[in-house]
């Protein structure tokens, strides 16, 4: 599934309209807030509190049109404690 730069805008745009500040603190938003979901997962105690964090990082990505991030998060729930995933995870963050 190819990442699509424009997909998270887009979802904003529509959401907020033509106002670059406004999509701009949201996209920052939505990042640091992957970023804590991850976080989540990096730190999960068992298998039930990552697919929690699994769930929460793939409805967030969703609610903002992120496609890829999505699909890591979808994969990422039949590898609970995966670190390869994790790095997948947050490599899709940092190109957000």
């Amino acid at each position: 599934m190819a990442y699509d730069p424009g997909a998270i805008d887009a979802t904003l745009a529509a959401a907020v309209g033509d106002e670059p500040m406004l999509i701009a603190e949201l996209r920052e938003a939505f990042v640091d807030s992957a970023q804590r979901a991850i976080a989540v997962l990096d730190n999960a105690a068992n298998e039930n509190d990552w697919r929690l964090g699994v769930a929460r990082l793939r409805g967030l990505a969703a609610s903002f049109g992120a496609v890829r991030l999505m699909s890591l998060a979808v994969d990422a729930a039949d590898t609970p404690g995966d670190k390869a995933v994790l790095v997948r995870l947050r490599r899709a963050v940092a190109r957000l």
